[in-house]
Parts: C-alpha cells; structure tokens; sequence
C-alpha cells in the first residue's frame, strides 16, 4: 500500500494554498493601499510609551499574513467543502481585518476601528476554536495572530483614548 497523494488531490492542495496565499496578498495589498501614508500618520498620534515604532509593522504583518495562509489551507484541507463553516469565519475574518486599515488611518475613525477590531477579536477566538477542531497545528500557527491582535487591539484603543 503507497501513501503517495494522487496526482489530482495534490493539484487541488496546490490550488487551494495558492488561492489561500492569494488571498491574504490582497487583503496585505488593499490594507496598505488605505494605509499608504499609515506610517507619517501614525508617528504624529500621541500614543502609550509602549508602542511599537511603525517599522515594526510591515514585517510583524508579513509572517502573520504567511502563517494565517498556511492555516486556512490546512484546515481546507482537513474539510474541502465550500460551507466549511471554519473557513467561513476565516473569511470573515479577513473582510474585518482588511477594513480596519481604512477606517483607522484613512477616514481617521479610530473609535469605528476600535469596534471593528473588538469584532475581528472575537470572530478570530471563534476561527481558533474551529480550526482547532480541525487541525491543531492550524490552530496553533493563528496564535499569533491572535496575540498580535489582542495587542493591536489595546494600542488602537490607547491611541484613540490619547487623541480623542
């Protein structure tokens, strides 16, 4: 007996990181587009002592991007169907991570973030939590985002609250 994947399983496995892959690129891509003067803006808030330096940012965001990605293809892959109900709140996930960008730096809507963010903080502990059940080293690698969260969730509140 082979433990070899067939040919069209492990083309779909390839299709389905790409797409994966593809689609936190464009999240990345269109956040940094409603944020393209985010890191001027943000040295120019009054923020807590404790804030990272805005170069911080692109690199943090970079592997969190790459783990998020591999996690949702692990997970489709431990559930390929379309009303997988983890992936569905991957994806919207994702629809609040890409509009927090814009509300916080381009419309200057810190409070409005701020929700948006307490939103995605809560559909990403239920994301963990499915994607747990599904696959445990997927779960494991949306831990940091998860922390990164959290985090950027204390500091969009502490930016907001000292620029109010």
């Amino acid at each position: 007996m082979t433990s070899e994947i067939p040919a069209t399983t492990r083309s779909q496995h390839i299709l389905a990181l790409v797409v994966s892959l593809v689609a936190v690129a464009a999240v990345a891509a269109l956040g940094g587009l409603a944020s393209a003067g985010a890191a001027s803006e943000y040295g120019r808030l009054a923020q807590p002592d404790w804030a990272p330096p805005p170069n911080v940012f692109g690199p943090v965001w970079t592997i969190l991007y790459a783990l998020m990605a591999i996690a949702a293809w692990l997970v489709w892959r431990a559930d390929p169907r379309f009303g997988n109900p983890a992936i569905i709140l991957y994806a919207t996930q994702l629809v609040l991570n890409l509009i927090w960008s814009p509300l916080f730096f381009g419309l200057g809507w810190r409070g409005v973030a701020l929700v948006d963010i307490l939103l995605l903080d809560v559909v990403l502990a239920a994301t963990l939590v499915l994607f747990l059940k599904a696959n445990r080293m997927a779960a494991a690698l949306l831990i940091p985002y998860f922390a990164w969260s959290l985090f950027a969730t204390v500091l969009n509140y502490s930016v907001w609250s000292l620029n109010s």
